[in-house]
């Protein structure tokens, strides 16, 4: 019994020793892993301080994020933006905001606007005149730091209004300069160089909250993200959006060593791509900020020789230096600057944030997120989604799609006596947007119907039905029908939330075909000076009718896939052709081409221009049209930004004279056919 007691406190014994090394051990363990994650922590934390400059432990808790939205930095950096920004406007008003061409957008009483809501409407004439006046008043205000708050509001809301009027017009930066405007409201951007720190210096403080910054950096760190993500497309990087750009002065340098083609694929797609995606980060951090500068700087300077985009690229030229320290103005006018106060704020010297803190901080962070989902929203606004998604303008998708509008043509059907009437599609209006939307295109349809309603033409009933019939291509493709011709627009069916079901869908199938295009061309234009070549392709069903001018010679119709069904006005005999069978056309009189079977067809046709052959012009020598253009046309520029600006002026002073002393109003109209 002794010998067994003692065996069985000895295993007991054991037990205990073996029980307490796996806890040590697993204490151990434990540790060492804790240690591991520390470590991990630590050098991420480490890695976020020295990339971004500030501390990752602010943005662990609502608490934490407020105090540093909170943090009072200088207010003088974003004095300069609002400065520069204010003055861009008082550019743009006159430029893209039709400053200058306010009698043909306003004054015709016929002219067709596309607004948003269809419950907003033109005003008259010489009002919409005072709506640029305030909007002009506004924007000076903003410049030099007036009656701040009044003098967004009084840029804001006309801005908007007219944003909202005319959805033609929009872009990707005038939703940028108005997105900019309306956050500069909330801020205290008239700290500094401004009339208002200047009269009530003591009311002024040098320094404001973060989030003032905050803001406005968030949204143009918006504008590169998505620009770049929506960039990284087989539609972009296929290099069919932005062709011929090689050919700029500005290439001159990559031409030296690369062809066109390579210059337009690797340099204006996929570059761009990858600048648009990355810049934005590398603007942020730290080390890599005065490495990327002299590109950003570049980028939109090239952008404002390439493309006609208003105030656009110096309005984020303006915006650059905000990623600095915000005290550089001081520091380059005035020396040197007061000191700042702490930047990373510790929870025991400074109280909690309160209530109203945190709300401001959830309504901020509600911003950023609806900012970042607009963009890819367009599942829920279906009834905006034609050829691509959404309404152009607060997608970012800046340059990824390029349009080529073949032919335009309205028929307004008399359902009384059955006559058809062709209408000048610009009859009512000088935008072609309509062209390519469902929304545009019903809006349009019915504002031509109320104008020949109210003109009461005296061959044209009450009774009549609008057909649209457009052909465009995008990127590169075949010229196809973006709305189906049969469909009376007076009676369609649209709707903001379901997809448009005479909407003609984009031929992506014939997506392969694109590089034969090209090679094809080359062929062709190669054939004489005077030869071009079209590609098109139509739907199972439907008839292109095709009018050949007596100008045109050596016309042929050849089938690239698909059957179709060939006739003209003079030969009532049909021709069945299918793919790879060519038939010469005559001129002067007009064609008719059917697509038959069950799938679409695909054709082209290739002819020479009589008329420029006989004056020597040539198709395929764009600089004998731009010989006399300057490479750097400034001084052209700035005169033109004169005249707008005194036509602007006069427009204003016309309907001011008007409105007080009812002076008639002298009006351009647009001719009419």
């Amino acid at each position: 019994m002794a010998n067994s007691k003692r065996k069985l406190i000895a295993k007991a014994t054991s037990l205990e020793n073996a029980t307490a090394t796996k806890d040590s051990r697993t204490e151990k363990s434990v540790t060492e892993k804790v240690s591991l994650v520390a470590r991990d922590c630590s050098m991420l934390g480490q890695f976020f301080r020295d990339c971004m400059g500030h501390e990752l432990s602010n943005f662990i808790s609502l608490s934490r994020f407020t105090l540093w939205l909170q943090r009072p930095v200088d207010g003088a950096a974003l004095g300069i933006f609002r400065m520069l920004y204010g003055a861009a406007m008082l550019i743009d008003i006159a430029e893209e905001r039709g400053g200058g061409q306010l009698d043909v957008r306003f004054g015709e009483p016929h002219h067709c606007h596309f607004p948003l809501f269809n419950e907003i409407g033109a005003l008259p004439y010489p009002l919409m005149g005072c709506v640029y006046l305030c909007m002009w008043l506004g924007a000076w205000g903003i410049t030099l730091g007036f009656r701040f708050r009044a003098s967004c509001v009084a840029f804001l809301v006309p801005y908007w209004y007219i944003f909202l009027l005319d959805k033609p017009t929009w872009n990707n930066h005038s939703y940028l300069f108005g997105l900019a405007g309306t956050l500069l409201l909330f801020t205290q951007a008239e700290s500094y160089c401004s009339l208002e720190s200047w009269l009530h210096p003591r009311r002024r403080s040098q320094y404001i909250p973060y989030w003032n910054y905050f803001l406005i950096k968030f949204q143009f760190f918006v504008l590169y993200l998505y620009a770049g993500l929506k960039k990284f497309s087989v539609e972009w990087l296929s290099g069919y959006a932005m062709s011929n750009l090689s050919h700029h002065w500005l290439f001159t340098p990559f031409r030296q060593m690369l062809d066109s083609e390579t210059i337009d694929l690797l340099i204006v797609h996929w570059f761009t791509a990858v600048f648009d995606l990355s810049i934005a980060f590398f603007m942020t951090m730290e080390r890599t900020r005065l490495l990327v500068t002299p590109f950003m700087l570049s980028f939109h300077l090239m952008n404002s020789r390439l493309f006609v985009i208003g105030m656009f690229p110096w309005v984020c030229l303006a915006e650059v230096p905000l990623f600095f320290s915000p005290d550089w103005p001081r520091r380059i006018w005035g020396g040197e600057s007061k000191p700042l106060l702490p930047t990373q704020p510790s929870t025991e010297a400074i109280k909690q944030p309160g209530i109203l803190a945190r709300l401001r901080t959830c309504l901020i962070l509600g911003y950023c997120a609806l900012q970042l989902f607009l963009p890819y929203s367009h599942f829920i606004t279906k009834g905006y989604n034609n050829w691509t998604n959404g309404l152009y303008g607060y997608s970012w998708d800046m340059m990824v799609h390029s349009y080529d509008t073949l032919q335009t043509s309205i028929q307004v059907v008399d359902n009384e006596s059955r006559q058809v009437h062709n209408l000048n599609p610009y009859a009512f209006t000088e935008y072609d947007r309509w062209t390519k939307y469902a929304d545009m295109a019903v809006q349009y349809a019915k504002c031509i119907e109320e104008n020949l309603r109210v003109g009461q033409p005296a061959a044209i009933s009450n009774n009549i039905s609008v057909y649209f019939d457009i052909w465009c291509s995008m990127n590169g493709r075949f010229q196809q029908r973006s709305f189906d011709p049969r469909v009376d627009l007076l009676k369609a069916k649209w709707s903001p939330f379901e997809s448009t079901s005479w909407s003609l869908p984009l031929l992506t199938e014939l997506n392969h075909m694109r590089p034969k295009l090209r090679t094809i061309e080359t062929e062709v234009l190669a054939w004489n000076n005077y030869s071009d070549v079209i590609f098109v392709a139509d739907f199972p069903g439907l008839t292109l009718t095709n009018f050949i001018s007596p100008d045109l010679i050596n016309c042929t119709l050849t089938i690239l896939e698909g059957n179709v069904r060939y006739r003209n006005e003079m030969d009532p005999e049909a021709y069945f052709l299918t793919a790879g069978k060519s038939i010469g056309l005559e001129s002067n009189i007009t064609h008719l081409v059917t697509t038959i079977g069950q799938r679409p067809a695909s054709y082209l046709f290739t002819y020479t221009n009589k008329t420029m052959m006989e004056q020597g012009i040539t198709i395929d020598d764009p600089g004998s049209l731009a010989k006399d253009r300057s490479v750097l046309p400034l001084w052209q520029e700035f005169q033109q930004r004169v005249i707008n600006y005194h036509q602007f002026l006069g427009h204003i002073a016309n309907c001011l004279l008007y409105l007080l002393y009812d002076v008639p109003i002298p009006l351009a109209v647009r001719e009419r056919d």
